[in-house]
């Protein structure tokens, strides 16, 4: 495994829906200005493809769960673009643990 291979695929779980968290994807990466410039080339209900310098593809993909909308990010020109629009994304509420059974007999008094 080579020293890249941690920053080609990110993942954040976020509060925001599927369709904004693509929006902003592509909002983000057309605003980046000189190299780091991409835009939308292919989209999905659940992802976003977008082109930049040098032909680099970014994909940003997005699904809900209970714990709320994960999003991960592809690529391996733009990690750190990624990694900043991932950090900007606001976190999702933490999800409250199930409380744990007492295993038989404890609690009682002997």
């Amino acid at each position: 495994m080579h020293q890249q291979s941690s920053r080609q695929l990110q993942e954040r779980v976020t509060a925001l829906p599927v369709p904004e968290v693509l929006a902003a994807a592509e909002a983000f990466f057309a605003r980046r200005g000189g190299v780091y410039t991409a835009f939308v080339e292919r989209r999905g209900p659940g992802h976003v493809a977008l082109r930049g310098q040098g032909n680099e593809e970014v994909v940003i993909g997005a699904r809900s769960t209970e714990a709320g909308t994960v999003v991960t990010g592809s690529t391996y020109f733009f990690d750190q673009q990624v990694a900043r629009f991932l950090d900007g994304l606001p976190p999702a509420p933490p999800v409250p643990s199930a409380p744990q059974a007492l295993p038989a007999g404890a609690g009682t008094e002997g």
